[in-house]
């Protein structure tokens, strides 16, 4: 067959093998898995064909989305970080900050997140390049939300503007991971992620 001006048609190229789009219910049965094995084994034990096995795929379609277990499990923690964090708009402050405490502290004392933090940051002590990529991961996924909030009160004009972003961060992220992930205390008093927010909200307001 010939073209009408009488040159051969070219022939179709065919999209290169390997082209496929990964299959997000496998992404998400091995994020799940890995969660099981950090639970059950630890880090320094956990493996990729441990993963595997408990996510029922070949090896090959995790190391088709992470190049190892570093890596998988700092991308887990990073969604760990802001998963179910919201951008809170309650109309002030004091109450954006109640908000991020009632669901970070959520986030915090659930029995799966209790026992992989504790762990990672034992694992974080003894390698520089998982104690590096670890803060990273968390920060960025704290940094996003906390900065939306002081943004917001500077609209407002609650706080001034031009605050040290920096300290802001430390200001509303450190009381409640020091208290939930350093001392790993058992409970939060009662009233105490409304009392946090009123005193984070005065240290804010005085930068």
């Amino acid at each position: 067959m010939t073209n009408a001006d009488g040159s051969q048609p070219r022939p179709r190229r065919r999209a290169p093998a390997g082209a496929a789009v990964l299959r997000e219910d496998v992404t998400e049965a091995i994020r799940a898995a890995v969660f099981e094995e950090l639970a059950a084994v630890g880090y320094a034990r956990m493996s990729i064909e441990g993963i595997a096995r408990r996510a029922g795929v070949g090896k090959t379609a995790v190391y088709r989305r992470w190049r190892s277990k570093l890596h998988l499990v700092l991308d887990i923690v990073s969604a760990i970080a802001v998963q179910g964090l919201p951008a809170p708009d309650t109309g002030s402050l004091e109450g954006d900050l109640r908000l991020l405490y009632e669901v970070t502290a959520r986030a915090l004392r659930h029995p799966v997140a209790s026992q992989i933090i504790p762990d990672l940051q034992a694992e974080a002590a003894r390698n520089p390049e998982i104690a590096e990529l670890m803060q990273k991961a968390l920060r960025e996924g704290q940094e996003g939300v906390a900065l939306k909030i002081v943004a917001a009160a500077e609209r407002r004009g609650e706080i001034r503007t031009g605050v040290d972003d920096e300290l802001a961060l430390d200001l509303i992220s450190g009381p409640l991971y020091w208290r939930s992930v350093v001392i790993r205390s058992p409970k939060l008093p009662k009233g105490y992620l409304a009392a946090l927010a009123r005193a984070t909200t005065g240290a804010l307001m005085a930068l």
